[in-house]
């Protein structure tokens, strides 16, 4: 195993060179502000400890070319995101860029030795196609609240049989290397910081619509957890006092409206009374209703889709507006298996929050769709890892 950075000197080299790839020592020095002998010395220890080394020559600057300092080669980051119906798992270099990814069906509620074991399993895929000998950290997300200290869910609505269960303890003993737990949505908020939308914003939400409903914070670049880690909880707003009883056993909250369960309740429930042909006969064809079904029908013109849409985006967008108004951020980022209702329910969310909230918070706000997809997740996961093997032991 490699081993960790000494100080704050060299945990800035090793952020800078994770997030902006190899640079030149002369280069490098003036970014973080070492004299050239001291940059001597700390680059010097941490590639004696195997975290960085020296690639090309870089081109000259009017004398002795500078060697190119980049992150050790060897470096491997697992990431694993469990969501409530599906698991990926990557393996990233030290850049975190994505080297191998798979993903799986899989129900968070068989528990966690089913679906640690199936991500485990996943992993040593990877290992088998030679992605990696030995991995120098992995970063998991779980779709419930966390306590992060500790690396375990807590009392999480989706996950029944996971409460307080030592996710990262058996996660890394089993990899062999150190491992950190976060939400779900925290690491896809990271994702977006390290390769998203967000990698030039320091304040920003990242809304996730899945199975269930959250939000993901990032103030100043760093992700605000709240004081016993349930910052972001959107998913249980109350948005109707009468309206259907949610999982967490309130009734009326966002999730219960506009989760994945609840699109596919009343996609069902418009295809069986007939207001929707088009879901009725998707329904017919397979098992049950997604929010891809629901997009298609939206798309062709059914009206009953269209209004779920517009209903949901409403919701959405009812919630959030307090939110934006009470927070300020400079950028808003809608992801998971929901948002894949596209640009109509993006354009629903658009009208609801620049109407309602404070015009100062959304004159200059950006409201957009997640570029990466199924990977915001897994990249998030390894950026979250890297963060605290790169920070000074």
């Amino acid at each position: 195993m490699t081993g960790r950075p000494e100080n704050a000197h060299q945990a800035r080299l090793l952020r800078l060179l994770r997030d902006k790839g190899g640079r030149p020592r002369a280069e490098l020095g003036d970014v973080v502000g070492l004299s050239r002998s001291r940059l001597v010395v700390e680059l010097d220890r941490l590639a004696g400890c195997g975290l960085v080394e020296q690639a090309r020559p870089a081109a000259s600057r009017g004398g002795r070319r500078s060697g190119v300092v980049r992150l050790s080669t060897r470096l491997r980051f697992a990431g694993i995101d469990i969501g409530a119906t599906s698991i990926d798992v990557a393996v990233t270099n030290a850049e975190l860029e994505i080297l191998g990814h798979v993903s799986a069906p899989c129900d968070v509620r068989e528990g966690p030795d089913v679906v640690l074991g199936r991500a485990l399993a996943m992993a040593e895929k990877l290992r088998g196609e030679g992605l990696f000998d030995e991995l120098h950290g992995v970063g998991i997300g779980v779709p419930g609240p966390v306590g992060f200290r500790d690396g375990v869910p807590i009392v999480p609505p989706l996950m029944p049989g996971w409460d307080r269960f030592p996710v990262r303890e058996v996660v890394g003993r089993r990899l062999g290397c150190p491992g950190l737990v976060d939400n779900d949505v925290n690491i896809m908020a990271l994702g977006e910081l390290h390769a998203g939308s967000a990698r030039s914003v320091h304040d920003v939400l990242l809304v996730k619509l899945g199975t269930g409903v959250g939000c993901g914070i990032l103030i100043d670049g760093e992700i605000y957890r709240g004081a016993s880690g349930s910052a972001g909880d959107i998913g249980h707003v109350r948005v109707d006092d009468d309206g259907p009883l949610c999982v967490c056993g309130n009734t009326g909250c966002l999730e219960a409206y506009f989760g994945g369960a609840a699109l596919a309740r009343d996609a069902t429930a418009a295809a069986r009374s007939g207001r929707s042909p088009y879901l009725a006969e998707r329904l017919d064809q397979g098992p049950a209703l997604t929010a891809a079904d629901v997009a298609a029908a939206a798309a062709a013109g059914d009206a009953a889709a269209i209004r779920l849409v517009r209903e949901g985006g409403r919701r959405v967008g009812q919630v959030l507006a307090g939110v934006i108004s009470f927070f300020n951020p400079g950028l808003v980022v809608i992801a998971g298996g929901v948002a894949r209702l596209g640009h109509p329910l993006l354009a629903e969310i658009r009208a609801v929050v620049y109407q309602r909230s404070a015009p100062l918070a959304t004159g200059n706000l950006p409201i957009v769709l997640s570029e990466l997809g199924d990977t915001s997740g897994v990249i998030g996961a390894t950026r979250l890892i890297s963060d605290r093997v790169f920070s000074a032991s």
